[in-house]
C-alpha cells in the first residue's frame, strides 16, 4: 500500500525531529483524502467531533482488505483485541470491568497509594545520577520509572520488569502506519506471543495465590459468569503495558527537552514546582506523546468540514495537528504553560480517552519537580536529539544531556 504525499512525509523519519510544518499544511484541508483512500482530519473541532462520533469505528476488522488490522487477534498468540480497537457493547463491558480496581468510583485510592512507591523509584533513578557528567535522560531516567510503574499496578514480579522492556519496545513498533516492511508486525506478533503466555501463568498465580496489583483483582472476573475471559484480561494487560508505559517515556522526555529549550519557563519552574499541572497540560498539547491515531474506520457515510468520507474508509485522526489549530488556541506554536482553556486532545476524547492518562500525569508530576530540583544541568549534547522511528508514538529514542552535579 502507498501512502499519500502528506502521510509519507509524516511517516518519514527525516520529519520526525519537526513535523509541525506538515500539520500546518494539512490544516489548510481539514478533511484529506490520500491516494489510497484514506482520509486524513487535522483541525481540532473536526477531530474532536469525529472521535465522538458512533460511525467512527475503533475495531479494525471493518477495515477493508489490504489495510493493516491493528490489535486484532492472530493466530500465533490467540490473543484478542484489546479493549482500545473495539467498539461498543464490547468496549464498555472491558472497560469497565478494569477500571473497578484501577480508579473511582469503585477503587478511589488505587492510583494515589503508589505515589509513595514511584517517589522512591524516582529517587533512586536521580541517585545513580551522582559522578556522572553526562546522562540520558531515556535509558537513565524516563524509560524505567514506566515499566517500573505500570508493573507495580499490574502485580507484576520485580525482577521481570526488564523482559516487560523488550516486549514494549515490540509492541509499538506495530502502531507505526509505516515501519518499512513486516518486520515491524513480525516482532510485535512474537513479542504478543511471549508475552500472552506470561501473563497467562502469572494470571494463573494471581489466581491461586491473590496479591497487589490488578491482575489479582480482575483475575476472579475470568470465573464463571465473570465479565472477562482469560484472553481478554491477557490482552488487557497487554495494552496496558504499552499504553500506561510507551506514551509516559514521551510525556517525561518530551516535557525535559521542551524545558531545556525554554530557560525561561526552566527557572519559572525551579523557583515554582507547583507549575507542574499547567508545565504538563502545555507539554500534552505542544509536544503531545501520541501524534495521531490511524486505526479508525467509517461504518456509514460522514459528512464533515464540506467532506463525505465514504463507509468502510480508513480515518486517520490528527491529533498532534489538532492541538496546534489556530481557531482553537491562539498563537499555537507557543509553549505557554500559562495558557488557560487549554482543552487539548494529548490524551484523546471521547470514550477511547486515554486509560492511563491518571497514571502518567501522576507520574510526570512526581519525576519531573525532583529532576529539575535536583540535576544541575548543563546542556543539551544532541539538539535535536534521535528521535525513534515510530511516527505515531513520537519521542526522543536518547535525550543526552551534559550536567554539572546532583543535589541531595
Amino acid at each position: 500500500m502507498t501512502l499519500g504525499s502528506i502521510s509519507a512525509q509524516i511517516a518519514d523519519y527525516a520529519n520526525r525531529a519537526d513535523p509541525y510544518p506538515l500539520y500546518a499544511e494539512l490544516r489548510k484541508t481539514p478533511v484529506r483524502r490520500e491516494d489510497d483512500g484514506t482520509y486524513l482530519v487535522s483541525t481540532y473541532y473536526e477531530v474532536r467531533s469525529l472521535a465522538n462520533d458512533p460511525r467512527l469505528s475503533n475495531d479494525t476488522s471493518n477495515r477493508p482488505a489490504g489495510y493493516a488490522r491493528i490489535g486484532q487477534p492472530a493466530e500465533e498468540s490467540g490473543l484478542p483485541p484489546g479493549f482500545i480497537f473495539t467498539d461498543p457493547p464490547v468496549h464498555d463491558r472491558l472497560r469497565d470491568t478494569v477500571n473497578r480496581p484501577f480508579g473511582p468510583p469503585h477503587s478511589p485510592r488505587f492510583l494515589d497509594g503508589l505515589r509513595g512507591e514511584l517517589a522512591k523509584v524516582v529517587t533512586e533513578l536521580l541517585d545513580a545520577f551522582d559522578g556522572k557528567d553526562q546522562v540520558d535522560i531515556v535509558e537513565d531516567f524516563s524509560y524505567p520509572l514506566p515499566v517500573t510503574a505500570i508493573c507495580k499496578v499490574l502485580g507484576v514480579p520485580r525482577e521481570d520488569e526488564q523482559r516487560f522492556h523488550g516486549w514494549a519496545d515490540a509492541l509499538t513498533s506495530e502502531l507505526d502506519p509505516h515501519p518499512g516492511g513486516d518486520g515491524g508486525r513480525g516482532k510485535a506478533e512474537q513479542a504478543r506471543q511471549d508475552l500472552g503466555a506470561y501473563l497467562s501463568d502469572l494470571i494463573e498465580t494471581k489466581r491461586r495465590h491473590p496479591g497487589p496489583g490488578m491482575l489479582s483483582a480482575l483475575a476472579p472476573e475470568t470465573g464463571p459468569g465473570g465479565s472477562m475471559t482469560p484472553a481478554d484480561l491477557e490482552a488487557t494487560a497487554v495494552l496496558l503495558l504499552v499504553a500506561g508505559h510507551e506514551t509516559t517515556v514521551n510525556l517525561i522526555t518530551n516535557t525535559t527537552l521542551t524545558l531545556l529549550r525554554h530557560p525561561d519557563v526552566l527557572k519559572r519552574f525551579q523557583k515554582d514546582p507547583d507549575l507542574v499541572v499547567p508545565l504538563i497540560e502545555e507539554v500534552l498539547r505542544y509536544e503531545p506523546p501520541v501524534q495521531f491515531v490511524t486505526w479508525t474506520t467509517a461504518l456509514a457515510d460522514i459528512g464533515i468540514a464540506g467532506t463525505t468520507i465514504p463507509q468502510g474508509s480508513p480515518v486517520w485522526l490528527m491529533l498532534a495537528a489538532a492541538n496546534r489549530d489556530p481557531r482553537r488556541f491562539k498563537d499555537p506554536d507557543r509553549f505557554d504553560p500559562d495558557r488557560k482553556d487549554n482543552q487539548h486532545l494529548g490524551f484523546y476524547t471521547g470514550i477511547h480517552y486515554c486509560f492511563g492518562a491518571p497514571l502518567a500525569r501522576i507520574e510526570a508530576q512526581l519525576a519531573l519537580p525532583e529532576l529539575f530540583r535536583r540535576v544541575k544541568f548543563s546542556r543539551l549534547l544532541e539538539d535535536p536529539p534521535p528521535y525513534r522511528t515510530n511516527a505515531v508514538l513520537r519521542g526522543p529514542r536518547h535525550l543526552p544531556v551534559a550536567i554539572e552535579g546532583l543535589t541531595p
